[in-house]
């Protein structure tokens, strides 16, 4: 015996279908328990549309390399971490370690226009390879933002933001680069995992 439902019944239970479907994956992708209790933190703080990488367990605070640039700006790398996806994240802080109020130099972002029309990053970064002699620029999303932090124009005075930037990971044989950021000092280092 076959039962036969009108079009809108037959439209509302595929409805109530879907929406039960999405409730069950949103309850088990939910986790419940002792982490739901943690309070959510991030080393990257990214200002406007920039894109987030997730915390990198046992990252070091204390800096890997310290940058000092113009205006009191002052890029302390903390770490820089291959993933198996091919990517490497560098974290760290900027800080205006200057008495007053600095705005940070568009040149950070970089001379790429489609960089540039997102707004004021550290999009201008690279990793430069020596060893097998290639750079590494900062990655980018489907829509041309680049994968670090963004938004940023002004920092007060004592002022730190955590920033990131993700770059495609050289070969796993290259663990020492040199990290260069226009208007700061390039620094040599070590990319762990």
């Amino acid at each position: 015996m076959s039962m036969r439902f009108p079009a809108k019944a037959r439209s509302g239970l595929v409805a109530l279908a879907v929406v039960a479907g999405l409730a069950l994956g949103t309850t088990a992708c939910g986790g419940g328990g002792d982490d739901d209790k943690k309070p959510q933190t991030s080393p990257s703080v990214s200002h406007g549309n920039g894109s987030k990488p997730d915390p990198q367990e046992g990252q070091s605070e204390e800096p890997i390399a310290e940058l000092k640039g113009p205006g009191g700006l002052l890029l302390q790398i903390t770490s820089a971490v291959r993933d198996s996806g091919g990517f490497v994240t560098v974290n760290g802080a900027l800080k205006n370690d200057s008495g007053t109020m600095t705005t940070i130099p568009s040149a950070l972002s970089g001379n790429e226009t489609e960089i540039m029309n997102n707004g004021r990053s550290l999009g201008g970064a690279t990793l430069v390879d020596s060893q097998s002699k290639k750079r590494y620029y900062v990655l980018r999303d489907t829509e041309g933002r680049p994968l670090t932090t963004t938004g940023f124009s002004t920092l007060k005075a004592g002022e730190s933001i955590d920033v990131f930037l993700q770059f495609p990971s050289p070969p796993t044989t290259s663990a020492d680069v040199t990290f260069q950021l226009p208007l700061f000092p390039s620094a040599v280092i070590k990319i762990s995992g």
